[in-house]
């Protein structure tokens, strides 16, 4: 295959079986296993997904089991105060996935009789579910031959296909992706590429960085990231699940330099989130 292959608009049945056999062939030896992927539970998925976004799988693969053993199912989770679920996700950051998923909860419960819908265009209607999660959880919940994209399965379509490009665009891919798509088991397919994309990262520079979308995340330490992730630890580490608020401001200052007008800030986006609440005439501070 040659990397001027993508001004094709469609690629033929020889260059397709060649692509297939690379990859299967690569996880036939190499797969990664990792629990989420022996239980193809639709809600099992999802709490994988959600977890998977933004985070490591080597951090995942330690939370998912004692997450899934606190609340094992739709209906368990949704009955669950949001307080438990965040302090349960403790240590998986982006800590509104949380939220995400505890609303998911209450809305299969709720609407859809505890039954996740397979339509990636009515899971798109739920927070927190973009086109490629909705794409991933209808993959690997249900074995739907869907297109979707996430970071290793791009860095193998631009290896493969436009090594000497810059500036890649996703639509340029995901015709790519659709025509080479094992429609016969999509399931193990996306993992295969999944793997092969971490194989690929690992032994050329990263390939992803040639995407037009491509971006450097910024430093935690010092961020509002980090505030707000010590705001819920800090709650959750209290029997009672709330702090005054005096209490709060004087620990990040004194832990993270700070100051009460940016905790304030950060705070108020908490609080307007949902994620924590005012007590006793805004003294207090609760999850």
């Amino acid at each position: 295959m040659t990397t001027a292959m993508f001004l094709l608009k469609e690629l033929s049945r020889a260059d397709i079986d060649f692509f297939r056999s690379l990859v299967w062939d690569y996880y036939a030896v190499n797969r990664r296993e990792f629990v989420w992927r022996f239980e193809p539970d639709p809600y099992a998925v999802v709490v994988s997904e959600f977890m998977l976004q933004q985070t490591q799988t080597e951090r995942v693969a330690q939370k998912y089991p004692p997450f899934l053993a606190r609340f094992s199912s739709w209906r368990s989770l949704a009955a669950a105060p949001l307080a438990d679920v965040i302090i349960a996700w403790q240590g998986l950051g982006y800590n509104r996935r949380a939220r995400f998923l505890h609303l998911l909860a209450g809305r299969v419960i709720n609407e859809f009789d505890g039954v996740l819908p397979n339509d990636p265009c009515v899971l798109k209607t739920c927070s927190g579910i973009g086109p490629n999660t909705a794409g991933s959880i209808c993959a690997f919940a249900f074995n739907k031959p869907i297109v979707f994209i996430e970071t290793n399965i791009r860095a193998v379509f631009i290896h493969t296909f436009f090594s000497d490009r810059d500036d890649v665009a996703d639509a340029e891919l995901l015709p790519l992706i659709k025509q080479t798509l094992d429609e016969n088991n999509p399931r193990e397919w996306y993992y295969a590429l999944m793997d092969y994309g971490v194989y690929l990262k690992k032994q050329h520079k990263n390939p992803t960085r040639k995407s037009k979308h491509h971006t450097i995340q910024s430093k935690f330490s010092g961020s509002d990231r980090q505030i707000r992730g010590a705001i819920l630890r800090q709650l959750s580490l209290s029997v009672a699940k709330n702090c005054m608020l005096e209490s709060l401001f004087e620990v990040l200052s004194d832990s993270y330099g700070c100051d009460p007008v940016r905790a304030q800030k950060i705070l108020d986006g908490l609080i307007a989130e949902g994620m924590v609440s005012r007590v006793h005439g805004g003294d207090m501070i609760c999850l």
